[in-house]
Parts: C-alpha cells; structure tokens; sequence
C-alpha cells in the first residue's frame, strides 16, 4: 500500500474503535455505487473500504480492461480512476466508458501521481474531468466524491 496512504488509514483505525466491523454495504438502502479503478491493488481496497464507510457502494477492477467490462454490466454513480495502468490506461478506459454510458462521462474523478506528464495534462485539460494528484488527503476525496454526486 502506498505509505501515505497507509499512515492515513491506521490514524482512521486508530481512531475508529469499530473498523474490524466494517463490512462492504449491500444495496438494499439505494446507495450511491462507486466503481474504482487502480492496479495498485492494496489502494484499491483500501479505497473500497473507506468509500464503503461512508455509506457508498463500491465495487472495484485493477486494470481498465476489467473495468470497461464492469461499467458495460452495471450502473455506477461515479468512477475513481487511476491514469497510469497496464492493459488499458486511464485516459483510454474513459474515452470508452463514455461511449457506452455517456452520461458517466461528467463523474469520473482521476487519481494520479503523473499530473506533469505532458500526456496525462492534455487529457486532464481537454477533457475537463475532475484529477487529485497522489499523495492525496483521504477527506479530500471523501469531499470530491460528495460534491461530484450531490
């Protein structure tokens, strides 16, 4: 796991005496459902559990390829997405996702450590999607997701 991240999910264990009760929620209370997307599979998870927490139902894919065939079978409310993945990047799962469903086009919330990258920061631009750069603050996309779904 990325060690950013890990220091901010013991500080929420620490602080959280019920977190070994946490289970991923079903949807039987209509809740908002989340698909992440990361290789980073240790940050995928720890982002199910933590969006889980906050009362989202969150499913996740570790590549884009496995993700594309997620959003052709289910509805989601939004996508976290890393850019930077093997078999099918990022900015290209978008570009797909958004022909099949183009109304999650608008609620798509990216993750990246690369945001200089000339690439990542033409897509980023030109298609004026919503990015938080690695390391990020867990609240803060807490936040982002809330905003992007209200």
């Amino acid at each position: 796991m990325a060690p950013w991240l890990l220091n901010q999910t013991r500080a929420a264990m620490k602080s959280d005496s019920h977190w070994e009760e946490l289970q991923p929620h079903v949807n039987s209370l209509d809740l908002k459902a989340i698909l992440v997307v990361d290789d980073d599979q240790q940050l995928a998870s720890a982002l199910q559990w933590i969006l889980a927490d906050e009362n989202f139902l969150v499913d996740v894919a570790f590549d884009g390829k496995a993700a594309l065939l997620k959003v052709k079978a289910h509805e989601y409310d939004a996508v976290i997405c890393d850019l930077k993945m093997p078999r099918l990047q990022g900015d290209e799962f978008y570009l797909k996702a958004k022909e099949m469903r183009p109304s999650l086009a608008d609620r798509f919330i990216f993750i990246t450590g690369f945001a200089t990258d000339a690439k990542i920061a033409l897509f980023l631009t030109k298609h004026d999607v919503k990015y938080l750069v690695k390391p990020f603050a867990i609240q803060g996309l807490i936040n982002c997701v809330k905003q992007l779904l209200c």
